[in-house]
């Protein structure tokens, strides 16, 4: 009986309230990284703004849009199997309070001419603030990376703050 009350401490502890990045009629927006070192297929001065839905993570998390026109109001997509896996776990640096994965498509070609898919990796940080990667193909192996990178991949990150009213690109 004892190690069934112990569980089940641990089992609320584990549970974290996520309704409060719930934007309803508002949206995060910000900045990309400007580090070029992390930069890759998108403009530094390219903004992001999302909005998301605590209560449909794993089914309508919201919408990504970009002031680079590259996104505009694209739904945020999750992958269902990713919920019964471990991935649906991962964490990386501090300061996180839950890391999730979604996968947008492009409204307009990247720099190649490809509308595509695009990992979109969002962590919701303790401060309140949201940090959005997006993740795209990767530079060929066989060929110069600089020069296949801004053709071929996109890595960028943005930083986040909640604002009043919606997306406004």
């Amino acid at each position: 009986m004892r190690q069934a009350a112990i569980g089940a401490c641990l089992a609320c502890a584990a549970c974290q309230d996520l309704s409060g990045f719930t934007t309803g009629g508002d949206s995060y927006e910000g900045p990309v990284v400007q580090a070029a070192f992390v930069r890759s297929g998108i403009a530094e001065t390219s903004r992001a703004c999302i909005t998301l839905d605590a209560d449909h993570f794993q089914d309508a998390p919201g919408a990504l849009s970009t002031s680079d026109g590259i996104f505009h109001a694209v739904a945020m997509r999750p992958i269902p199997q990713i919920w019964h896996d471990a991935l649906s776990t991962f964490t990386f640096g501090e300061g996180r309070l839950k890391n999730l994965l979604f996968v947008a498509t492009s409204s307009t070609p990247f720099a190649d001419g490809k509308s595509d898919d695009v990992f979109v990796v969002v962590s919701l940080m303790h401060s309140g603030d949201v940090e959005v990667r997006l993740l795209r193909g990767a530079p060929s192996a066989a060929t110069d990376a600089s020069a296949t990178a801004a053709a071929t991949n996109v890595f960028a990150i943005f930083s986040l703050s909640r604002q009043k009213g919606p997306c406004l690109y």
